[in-house]
């Protein structure tokens, strides 16, 4: 049987009449002005790397229901042995260690398998493998958005099956620590780690837990599941 997706009904919704930048720099301040379906305005803060007419074209797409251009990629590594290839780094906006994906901004002319394979070698010495059958890149099927509560930032998330390449060629303020995590160990990690650790990463390593628990299952004709499964 078919699955049946979801349907939504049409509703009236704010229009975006007005984008105000109030504040320069790496990340941009602006003020939106919407005129509300009930009649008034509202004001909402937002920010944004992108500069006003950038940042206008994007809002302008996104109500018109265009594909959004991905602003940035996130790298689930995956290496020879099907484990998968994580990083540490200090992030500054959060002073504290976090565990997260490769991951970085797509720069100006850049393709998306460039960005990849730049941000695979810069943050961890490993690169897109060459002897792979099949294409090694898989993207998600959409961007997806970031913090919606504060900006349009979205990132192309992607599963790329990668080999060794060298060292790291970090900047001189970045401090990124690799590690490798296999399948199987996912739920333990979880459970017993103590530093911060991305969304996307956080998502994905339970995913592969509840994998695991699942194959278990059938391995074993196990059911019902228990909490103990989950450990």
């Amino acid at each position: 049987m078919n699955a049946q997706m979801p349907t939504f009904a049409e509703v009236p919704v704010p229009k975006l009449k007005d984008v105000r930048q109030v504040s320069d720099g790496w990340l941009k301040k602006y003020i939106l002005t919407y005129e509300l379906p009930e009649g008034g305005t509202f004001e909402y803060e937002s920010v944004s790397r992108k500069g006003l007419e950038e940042y206008r074209h994007a809002l302008t797409a996104n109500a018109a229901g265009e594909e959004p251009v991905p602003d940035a990629v996130c790298i689930v590594p995956v290496l020879p042995d099907d484990s998968l290839l994580l990083i540490r780094e200090f992030r500054y906006p959060v002073n504290s260690w976090v565990i997260a994906f490769p991951a970085g901004l797509i720069e100006e002319g850049e393709t998306l398998r460039d960005c990849i394979d730049r941000e695979l070698r810069e943050e961890t010495g490993y690169k897109v493998r060459d002897d792979f059958e099949g294409d090694p890149i898989i993207p998600l099927p959409q961007t997806g958005f970031s913090s919606v509560g504060m900006g349009e930032e979205n990132v192309r998330v992607v599963i790329a099956y990668v080999e060794p390449a060298g060292d790291a060629e970090l900047s001189d303020h970045e401090l990124i620590q690799t590690f490798t995590l296999g399948r199987e160990d996912a739920g333990r990690f979880l459970d017993t780690n103590k530093d911060l650790i991305g969304t996307r990463c956080q998502l994905l390593l339970e995913s592969v837990r509840r994998t695991n628990v699942l194959r278990k299952r059938l391995e074993l004709a196990q059911n019902p599941l228990s909490s103990k499964d989950f450990a």
